[in-house]
């Protein structure tokens, strides 16, 4: 009898593909096309990877006008958009070196407000190019120097009254008559409250970098030096009398004097720590600081203490001028 041949299994499988029929898959193939068609599945959409393209730097141009005539000054060019109106004001000083960034003033519209040194320049941009307006603001001035002017002048010139110059009174009368103690009380304590305020200037205070009109200078010394010459000729005058009621007002003021001064010092002192801790509170709350429990009351405590200080001056001396600076600080 014949064998039947048996097909090998390339054939098989060859016969297999020829007639259409599929070929026996196994369960562990099965198993992993399932798995791959739920990581298909579960992976969502195939994305093709973004295209890097190469951002780029969009430049601006401030046009100046004058606000009174509306013609052209100059036009700045190549402003990237992170510059602030300061690097506009330097950039516009060197191509008009006779105005320097400190009196200029810049604004969106004619009649407008004049913009901060700060503002960023992109955030006034509606276009490409921005239109700004220049006003001469005038000869300005640093507020360290208007502090220090203020407060230096009134030392100066009360103890150029103290001292009672022949320029000033008749040398004749002021060698025949005596100083009353409370002359001599009344200088320390002027010069102790002006001096005060000088080392809080370079000590205590974060004074403004920014700039002033030269006229807010002269206002301030005419106001501060006006009023110290005021109260330095009469207290210091050679026909000048003592307070009614003696030593014990002298005393009772003087305490009172010291007392609103060290509390004056002690709120600058807790206004500038609260503003460096950077809270949000509109004023500092009362500390173990027994001066700073005026905050319970007030919320500026140091135009309080300010105030006290000249009515125990007031007080001490018994000078009218004395009671009129009292009442305008």
């Amino acid at each position: 009898m014949f064998r039947r041949h048996k097909p090998s299994t390339p054939e098989r499988k060859r016969d297999h593909a020829i007639h259409g029929s599929a070929l026996p898959v196994s369960h562990n193939d099965m198993r992993t096309f399932f798995s791959l068609s739920q990581l298909v599945l579960s992976a969502g959409h195939l994305k093709p990877p973004p295209i890097q393209r190469h951002s780029k730097i969009t430049y601006f141009e401030v046009e100046i006008l004058d606000a009174q005539s509306k013609k052209q000054i100059c036009v700045v060019e190549k402003i990237p958009p992170s510059s602030t109106l300061l690097d506009i004001k330097h950039k516009f000083h060197k191509v008009c070196p006779q105005w320097c960034p400190s009196r200029v003033g810049l604004r969106l519209e004619r009649n407008g407000p004049y913009l901060k040194d700060s503002v960023n320049i992109k955030s006034l941009a509606a276009s490409s190019i921005i239109t700004l307006y220049f006003t001469d603001l005038g000869q300005q001035v640093s507020w360290t120097t208007v502090f220090l002017t203020e407060y230096m002048g009134p030392l100066l010139i009360y103890l150029l009254f103290y001292l009672r110059l022949s320029s000033i009174y008749d040398a004749k009368e002021t060698a025949r008559s005596l100083r009353h103690p409370v002359v001599h009380l009344a200088c320390a304590c002027h010069c102790l409250h002006y001096i005060r305020h000088l080392l809080e200037t370079f000590f205590v205070h974060k004074v403004s970098e920014g700039h002033t009109p030269l006229k807010n200078l002269i206002k301030g010394c005419t106001f501060y030096w006006g009023f110290t010459s005021w109260i330095a000729y009469y207290i210091n005058h050679p026909q000048y009398t003592p307070p009614s009621f003696g030593n014990k007002q002298v005393t009772f003021a003087a305490i009172a004097f010291l007392i609103c001064e060290a509390g004056s010092h002690c709120i600058h002192v807790a206004l500038v720590h609260q503003n460096q801790s950077g809270s949000k509170m509109s004023f500092p709350s009362p500390s173990i600081n027994p001066f700073t429990w005026l905050f319970v009351l007030v919320s500026c405590p140091n135009y309080t203490y300010e105030i006290g200080s000249w009515i125990s001056f007031t007080v001490m001396t018994q000078t009218l001028p004395g009671n009129v600076a009292a009442h305008c600080t």
